[in-house]
Protein backbone atom coordinates (compact mmCIF):
# COMPACT_ATOMS: atom_id res chain seq x y z
CA UNK A 1 0.00 0.00 0.00
CA UNK A 2 0.81 3.62 -0.26
CA UNK A 3 4.41 4.73 1.65
CA UNK A 4 3.82 7.33 3.80
CA UNK A 5 6.37 6.70 6.44
CA UNK A 6 9.91 6.05 5.32
CA UNK A 7 10.98 3.07 7.73
CA UNK A 8 14.85 2.68 8.48
CA UNK A 9 15.86 -0.74 8.08
CA UNK A 10 17.23 -0.79 11.80
CA UNK A 11 13.82 0.64 12.67
CA UNK A 12 12.25 -2.74 11.66
CA UNK A 13 14.89 -4.60 13.12
CA UNK A 14 14.48 -3.73 16.50
CA UNK A 15 11.05 -4.18 16.58
CA UNK A 16 11.75 -7.96 15.24
CA UNK A 17 13.91 -8.26 18.07
CA UNK A 18 11.28 -7.11 20.71
CA UNK A 19 8.80 -9.60 19.15
CA UNK A 20 11.11 -12.36 19.07
CA UNK A 21 11.09 -12.89 14.73
CA UNK A 22 14.48 -12.99 14.48
CA UNK A 23 16.99 -11.02 12.51
CA UNK A 24 15.53 -8.83 9.52
CA UNK A 25 16.61 -10.05 5.90
CA UNK A 26 14.44 -8.20 3.86
CA UNK A 27 12.24 -4.72 3.88
CA UNK A 28 9.95 -3.88 0.93
CA UNK A 29 7.11 -1.47 0.62
CA UNK A 30 3.68 -2.36 -0.51
CA UNK A 31 2.49 -0.45 -3.38
CA UNK A 32 -1.55 -0.59 -3.67
CA UNK A 33 -3.76 1.35 -1.42
CA UNK A 34 -3.67 4.93 0.27
CA UNK A 35 -4.60 4.67 3.88
CA UNK A 36 -1.44 3.28 5.64
CA UNK A 37 2.44 2.58 4.94
CA UNK A 38 3.12 -1.28 4.54
CA UNK A 39 5.93 -3.36 4.69
CA UNK A 40 6.80 -7.08 3.45
CA UNK A 41 9.01 -8.23 5.94
CA UNK A 42 11.29 -11.02 6.07
CA UNK A 43 13.61 -12.43 8.59
CA UNK A 44 15.56 -15.22 9.77
CA UNK A 45 15.08 -17.17 13.57
CA UNK A 46 17.07 -20.69 14.19
CA UNK A 47 17.45 -21.51 10.54
CA UNK A 48 13.79 -20.53 9.88
CA UNK A 49 12.34 -18.17 7.28
CA UNK A 50 9.42 -15.95 8.71
CA UNK A 51 7.52 -13.73 6.55
CA UNK A 52 5.21 -10.33 8.09
CA UNK A 53 3.61 -6.98 7.43
CA UNK A 54 4.07 -4.41 9.61
CA UNK A 55 1.79 -1.78 9.28
CA UNK A 56 2.66 2.33 9.99
CA UNK A 57 -0.74 3.90 10.62
CA UNK A 58 -1.18 6.98 9.29
CA UNK A 59 -5.12 8.06 10.66
CA UNK A 60 -5.64 5.72 13.20
CA UNK A 61 -4.71 6.77 16.27
CA UNK A 62 -3.48 4.51 19.53
CA UNK A 63 -7.31 4.99 20.72
CA UNK A 64 -8.69 3.23 18.22
CA UNK A 65 -6.44 0.54 16.72
CA UNK A 66 -6.68 -2.01 19.88
CA UNK A 67 -10.25 -2.86 18.55
CA UNK A 68 -8.81 -3.75 14.87
CA UNK A 69 -5.76 -5.85 16.45
CA UNK A 70 -7.97 -7.30 18.76
CA UNK A 71 -10.48 -8.45 16.53
CA UNK A 72 -8.14 -9.67 14.75
CA UNK A 73 -6.75 -11.70 17.23
CA UNK A 74 -10.18 -13.12 18.36
CA UNK A 75 -10.78 -14.33 15.05
CA UNK A 76 -7.85 -15.77 14.44
CA UNK A 77 -8.14 -17.53 17.84
CA UNK A 78 -11.56 -19.45 16.88
CA UNK A 79 -10.13 -20.50 13.60
CA UNK A 80 -10.94 -17.78 10.77
CA UNK A 81 -7.95 -17.14 8.41
CA UNK A 82 -6.90 -13.63 9.51
CA UNK A 83 -3.11 -12.16 10.38
CA UNK A 84 -2.42 -12.91 13.73
CA UNK A 85 -0.69 -9.48 15.48
CA UNK A 86 2.37 -10.82 16.63
CA UNK A 87 3.03 -9.53 20.73
CA UNK A 88 5.74 -9.20 22.63
CA UNK A 89 6.88 -11.19 25.97
CA UNK A 90 4.11 -8.77 27.56
CA UNK A 91 1.67 -9.34 25.20
CA UNK A 92 1.63 -5.74 23.47
CA UNK A 93 0.43 -6.26 19.87
CA UNK A 94 0.27 -2.35 19.47
CA UNK A 95 3.66 -0.88 19.16
CA UNK A 96 4.87 2.48 18.23
CA UNK A 97 7.75 3.90 14.93
CA UNK A 98 8.96 7.44 14.63
CA UNK A 99 5.99 8.33 16.90
CA UNK A 100 3.05 6.55 15.19
CA UNK A 101 1.30 3.30 15.66
CA UNK A 102 2.33 0.08 14.59
CA UNK A 103 1.50 -3.40 14.60
CA UNK A 104 3.39 -6.42 12.94
CA UNK A 105 1.02 -9.09 11.40
CA UNK A 106 1.28 -12.76 9.53
CA UNK A 107 1.64 -12.45 5.86
CA UNK A 108 -0.99 -14.75 4.29
CA UNK A 109 0.12 -17.40 1.36
CA UNK A 110 -1.34 -17.38 -1.79
CA UNK A 111 -2.69 -14.07 -4.07
CA UNK A 112 -5.80 -12.33 -4.31
CA UNK A 113 -8.45 -13.51 -7.29
CA UNK A 114 -8.97 -10.28 -8.62
CA UNK A 115 -11.31 -11.90 -11.51
CA UNK A 116 -13.38 -14.36 -9.62
CA UNK A 117 -15.37 -16.86 -10.57
CA UNK A 118 -18.42 -18.77 -8.40
CA UNK A 119 -16.26 -20.97 -6.79
CA UNK A 120 -14.63 -17.93 -5.21
CA UNK A 121 -17.73 -16.05 -4.04
CA UNK A 122 -19.02 -19.52 -2.37
CA UNK A 123 -15.56 -19.64 -0.49
CA UNK A 124 -15.95 -15.74 0.65
CA UNK A 125 -19.53 -15.76 1.22
CA UNK A 126 -19.19 -18.90 3.53
CA UNK A 127 -15.88 -17.49 5.23
CA UNK A 128 -17.53 -14.01 5.74
CA UNK A 129 -20.71 -15.78 7.49
CA UNK A 130 -18.48 -17.90 9.64
CA UNK A 131 -16.36 -14.75 10.58
CA UNK A 132 -19.89 -12.73 11.73
CA UNK A 133 -20.76 -15.75 13.93
CA UNK A 134 -17.34 -15.73 15.35
CA UNK A 135 -17.26 -12.34 16.22
CA UNK A 136 -20.33 -12.34 17.88
CA UNK A 137 -19.19 -12.97 21.39
CA UNK A 138 -15.78 -9.85 20.90
CA UNK A 139 -16.39 -7.45 23.91
CA UNK A 140 -15.08 -4.62 22.58
CA UNK A 141 -16.97 -1.73 20.73
CA UNK A 142 -16.22 0.74 17.79
CA UNK A 143 -18.70 2.13 15.44
CA UNK A 144 -17.74 1.92 11.74
CA UNK A 145 -16.08 5.15 11.50
CA UNK A 146 -16.73 5.34 7.43
CA UNK A 147 -20.64 5.11 8.39
CA UNK A 148 -23.41 7.15 7.90
CA UNK A 149 -21.96 10.08 9.95
CA UNK A 150 -18.85 10.06 7.92
CA UNK A 151 -20.98 10.42 4.77
CA UNK A 152 -22.73 13.00 5.85
CA UNK A 153 -19.91 15.05 7.14
CA UNK A 154 -18.18 14.46 3.87
CA UNK A 155 -20.41 15.10 0.85
CA UNK A 156 -20.27 18.67 1.23
CA UNK A 157 -16.73 18.93 1.20
CA UNK A 158 -16.65 16.84 -2.58
CA UNK A 159 -19.51 18.56 -3.41
CA UNK A 160 -17.40 21.02 -5.57
CA UNK A 161 -15.66 18.39 -7.35
CA UNK A 162 -18.88 17.16 -8.94
CA UNK A 163 -20.91 17.90 -12.02
CA UNK A 164 -24.95 18.54 -11.93
CA UNK A 165 -25.50 15.06 -12.64
CA UNK A 166 -23.18 13.87 -9.88
CA UNK A 167 -24.03 15.99 -7.59
CA UNK A 168 -27.72 15.28 -7.79
CA UNK A 169 -27.37 11.76 -7.32
CA UNK A 170 -24.76 11.97 -4.09
CA UNK A 171 -27.39 13.92 -2.38
CA UNK A 172 -30.58 12.12 -3.51
CA UNK A 173 -28.83 8.74 -2.24
CA UNK A 174 -27.80 10.53 1.10
CA UNK A 175 -31.07 11.58 1.69
CA UNK A 176 -32.39 7.89 0.92
CA UNK A 177 -29.75 6.33 2.83
CA UNK A 178 -30.70 8.92 6.09
CA UNK A 179 -34.45 7.69 5.61
CA UNK A 180 -33.18 4.15 5.03
CA UNK A 181 -31.33 3.93 8.95
CA UNK A 182 -34.04 5.86 11.04
CA UNK A 183 -36.70 3.52 9.50
CA UNK A 184 -37.60 0.16 12.45
CA UNK A 185 -36.52 -2.56 9.39
CA UNK A 186 -33.09 -1.09 9.80
CA UNK A 187 -32.96 -0.67 13.59
CA UNK A 188 -33.48 -4.39 13.60
CA UNK A 189 -30.36 -5.75 11.30
CA UNK A 190 -28.11 -8.22 12.94
CA UNK A 191 -25.46 -6.22 13.93
CA UNK A 192 -21.77 -7.30 15.12
CA UNK A 193 -17.92 -6.75 14.10
CA UNK A 194 -17.41 -6.17 10.06
CA UNK A 195 -15.08 -6.16 8.12
CA UNK A 196 -16.26 -3.65 5.62
CA UNK A 197 -13.73 -3.76 3.27
CA UNK A 198 -13.55 -7.15 1.80
CA UNK A 199 -12.92 -6.25 -1.13
CA UNK A 200 -11.22 -8.85 -3.84
CA UNK A 201 -7.49 -7.51 -2.93
CA UNK A 202 -8.10 -7.82 1.00
CA UNK A 203 -8.65 -11.74 0.34
CA UNK A 204 -6.14 -14.76 -0.49
CA UNK A 205 -6.47 -17.84 -2.47
CA UNK A 206 -3.93 -20.75 -2.94
CA UNK A 207 -5.75 -22.44 -5.75
CA UNK A 208 -9.42 -23.09 -4.96
CA UNK A 209 -8.33 -22.73 -1.35
CA UNK A 210 -9.33 -19.48 0.44
CA UNK A 211 -6.42 -18.74 2.88
CA UNK A 212 -7.25 -15.82 4.64
CA UNK A 213 -8.97 -11.76 5.07
CA UNK A 214 -6.39 -9.24 6.09
CA UNK A 215 -6.81 -5.82 6.16
CA UNK A 216 -9.29 -4.76 8.99
CA UNK A 217 -8.58 -1.20 9.72
CA UNK A 218 -11.70 -0.45 8.69
CA UNK A 219 -13.76 -2.73 10.50
CA UNK A 220 -16.28 -1.71 12.91
CA UNK A 221 -19.64 -2.67 14.84
CA UNK A 222 -22.44 -2.52 11.95
CA UNK A 223 -24.72 -4.75 10.62
CA UNK A 224 -23.75 -7.26 8.84
CA UNK A 225 -25.68 -6.39 5.88
CA UNK A 226 -23.45 -3.68 5.45
CA UNK A 227 -20.51 -6.42 5.06
CA UNK A 228 -22.26 -8.47 3.18
CA UNK A 229 -23.47 -5.23 0.81
CA UNK A 230 -19.99 -4.12 0.26
CA UNK A 231 -18.74 -7.78 -0.75
CA UNK A 232 -21.57 -7.89 -3.33
CA UNK A 233 -20.22 -4.63 -5.13
CA UNK A 234 -17.05 -5.61 -5.71
CA UNK A 235 -16.91 -9.76 -6.04
CA UNK A 236 -20.40 -9.67 -8.19
CA UNK A 237 -20.00 -7.03 -10.53
CA UNK A 238 -18.27 -6.54 -13.55
CA UNK A 239 -14.80 -4.69 -13.68
CA UNK A 240 -14.06 -3.49 -17.32
CA UNK A 241 -14.86 -0.80 -20.37
CA UNK A 242 -17.62 2.20 -18.83
CA UNK A 243 -20.00 0.46 -20.61
CA UNK A 244 -20.70 -2.53 -18.55
CA UNK A 245 -18.68 -1.40 -15.28
CA UNK A 246 -20.14 -1.93 -12.57
CA UNK A 247 -23.04 -4.00 -13.87
CA UNK A 248 -24.31 -6.65 -11.70
CA UNK A 249 -23.65 -10.10 -12.38
CA UNK A 250 -26.34 -12.17 -11.06
CA UNK A 251 -25.30 -15.26 -10.79
CA UNK A 252 -21.95 -14.65 -8.90
CA UNK A 253 -24.18 -12.50 -6.65
CA UNK A 254 -26.42 -16.10 -5.96
CA UNK A 255 -23.23 -17.98 -5.65
CA UNK A 256 -22.14 -15.81 -2.58
CA UNK A 257 -25.46 -15.60 -0.68
CA UNK A 258 -26.34 -19.43 -1.02
CA UNK A 259 -22.77 -19.94 0.11
CA UNK A 260 -23.59 -17.33 2.97
CA UNK A 261 -27.08 -18.36 4.05
CA UNK A 262 -25.65 -21.88 3.99
CA UNK A 263 -23.88 -20.76 7.94
CA UNK A 264 -26.26 -18.01 8.65
CA UNK A 265 -29.22 -17.71 6.88
CA UNK A 266 -30.71 -13.97 6.26
CA UNK A 267 -33.33 -12.53 8.65
CA UNK A 268 -36.66 -11.16 7.51
CA UNK A 269 -35.50 -7.17 7.54
CA UNK A 270 -31.98 -8.58 6.28
CA UNK A 271 -33.50 -9.29 2.85
CA UNK A 272 -36.02 -7.06 2.85
CA UNK A 273 -33.06 -4.18 3.14
CA UNK A 274 -30.27 -6.20 0.66
CA UNK A 275 -31.12 -3.58 -2.39
CA UNK A 276 -31.24 -0.31 0.24
CA UNK A 277 -27.60 -1.77 1.72
CA UNK A 278 -26.61 -2.41 -2.56
CA UNK A 279 -26.85 1.21 -2.42
CA UNK A 280 -25.21 2.35 0.61
CA UNK A 281 -22.19 -0.10 0.20
CA UNK A 282 -21.64 1.99 -3.70
CA UNK A 283 -22.15 5.45 -1.93
CA UNK A 284 -19.20 4.81 0.62
CA UNK A 285 -17.31 4.10 -1.54
CA UNK A 286 -17.77 6.19 -3.87
CA UNK A 287 -17.78 9.22 -1.39
CA UNK A 288 -14.08 7.88 -0.18
CA UNK A 289 -12.74 7.42 -3.39
CA UNK A 290 -13.73 10.93 -4.38
CA UNK A 291 -12.02 12.37 -1.32
CA UNK A 292 -9.03 10.43 -1.93
CA UNK A 293 -8.57 11.84 -5.24
CA UNK A 294 -9.66 15.63 -4.80
CA UNK A 295 -8.48 15.93 -1.24
CA UNK A 296 -4.89 13.69 -1.32
CA UNK A 297 -2.16 13.43 0.80
CA UNK A 298 1.48 12.96 -0.19
CA UNK A 299 2.72 9.82 -0.21
CA UNK A 300 5.96 8.15 -2.17
CA UNK A 301 3.84 5.33 -3.88
CA UNK A 302 0.37 6.01 -4.03
CA UNK A 303 -1.91 5.04 -6.20
CA UNK A 304 -5.44 6.57 -6.16
CA UNK A 305 -8.61 4.15 -6.96
CA UNK A 306 -11.00 5.96 -9.86
CA UNK A 307 -14.23 6.97 -8.41
CA UNK A 308 -16.26 7.03 -11.45
CA UNK A 309 -16.19 2.99 -11.21
CA UNK A 310 -18.54 3.15 -7.62
CA UNK A 311 -20.81 6.03 -9.27
CA UNK A 312 -21.22 3.22 -11.88
CA UNK A 313 -22.11 0.66 -9.04
CA UNK A 314 -24.14 2.93 -7.31
CA UNK A 315 -26.60 4.21 -10.81
CA UNK A 316 -26.78 0.14 -11.62
CA UNK A 317 -27.92 -0.63 -7.95
CA UNK A 318 -30.75 2.55 -7.86
CA UNK A 319 -33.19 1.10 -10.48
CA UNK A 320 -32.52 -2.35 -9.10
CA UNK A 321 -33.85 -1.17 -5.43
CA UNK A 322 -36.67 0.61 -6.94
CA UNK A 323 -38.14 -2.29 -8.81
CA UNK A 324 -40.72 -4.81 -7.11
CA UNK A 325 -38.12 -7.69 -5.78
CA UNK A 326 -34.90 -8.64 -6.46
CA UNK A 327 -33.93 -12.38 -7.03
CA UNK A 328 -31.26 -14.12 -4.66
CA UNK A 329 -30.92 -17.54 -2.83
CA UNK A 330 -33.81 -18.07 -1.69
CA UNK A 331 -35.97 -16.99 -4.26
CA UNK A 332 -37.56 -12.91 -4.44
CA UNK A 333 -36.94 -10.42 -1.95
CA UNK A 334 -40.43 -8.35 -1.63
CA UNK A 335 -38.97 -4.60 -1.57
CA UNK A 336 -40.45 -1.32 -1.11
CA UNK A 337 -40.30 1.26 -3.84
CA UNK A 338 -36.91 3.36 -3.51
Amino acid sequence: MAVYTEVRFDEAAALLHELDLGDLTELQGIKGGIENTNYFVTSERQGQTLQHVLTVFERLGFEQLPFYLQLMKHLANRGIPVPNPAATATGQILHRIQGKPAAVVDRLRGHSELRPQALHCKAVGAMLARMHLAGEDFDMQQSNLRGLPWWNDTVPVVLPFLDESQSRLIRSELAYQNHVAASAAFKALPRGPIHADLFRDNVMFEGEELTGFFDFYFAGCDSFLFDIAVCLNDWCVLHGPPSVDGQPVPALAEAFLEAYGSVRPLTTAERQLLPAMLRAGALRFWISRLWDLHLPREASMLQAHDPTHFERVLRARVPQAATNGIVSAGGTLEVSPA
